[in-house]
């Protein structure tokens, strides 16, 4: 098993490089952590956001799914492992900012381009239907790339979303949480943000 192996030849070389190099960090991190930022993005072997954002241990709290997704706020019964990272980060770890980040190229959004049942996949026909309005708002658009706008509408109805969480509406009321919306193109190594006023993407 050559990739495996590849793992656990990463694993020495952190430490023997960047552990020892870190030591102090890794001693603090071990007594706790409190990131500033939680991300979510997709879970996409291509999209690390430690590596786009360039940042170290215990800056950042990630939530990585299928296509970057943050579901509706519904307390009820069924397993909420999205929701439950929200929370945590948003009421105990007290983020100042939440970044919902997509990517080009996304295969999540491409499933649900293809349609249920056309994917040849359960759970993720299942969980991209939280896209289901924004994608039917694009398509009636008529874009010419519906694959970038279903992704840049995915991104807002993440936004719109976590809204519904009366925990984070109610800290970005009072101005403690900040909600913002990003997209990586992958071919050209390019991050967009969104303008929150004119609900357009633009490059960082």
């Amino acid at each position: 098993m050559p990739e495996f192996a590849q793992l656990l030849q990463g694993y020495r070389r952190f430490k023997a490089n960047a552990y020892p190099q870190q030591r102090a960090r890794f001693d603090a991190l071990a007594e706790g952590q409190a990131p500033p930022v939680m991300v979510i993005s997709c879970c996409d072997s291509r999209v690390d956001p430690a590596t786009i954002f360039d940042v170290e241990p215990g800056q950042v709290f990630a939530l990585r799914n299928v296509a970057n997704l943050v579901p509706p706020f519904e307390p009820g019964g069924g397993l909420h492992g999205a929701s439950a990272a929200i929370e945590f980060a948003v009421r105990h770890l007290r983020v100042r900012h939440v970044v919902v980040m997509g990517h080009g190229r996304c295969g999540g959004i491409h499933a649900s381009l293809e349609g249920p049942g056309l994917s040849g996949y359960d759970f993720v026909d299942d969980w991209m239907r939280i896209l289901d309005r924004a994608k039917a708002e694009v398509l009636a658009a008529g874009p010419v790339d519906p694959q970038q706008a279903l992704e840049w509408a995915g991104i807002k109805c993440s936004l719109g979303n976590l809204m519904t969480f009366p925990f984070v509406a109610e800290r970005v009321a009072r101005g403690e949480l900040t909600l913002h919306g990003m997209w990586f193109a992958i071919t050209a190594g390019q991050l967009y943000v969104l303008d929150t006023e004119t609900g357009e993407f633009g490059p960082a």
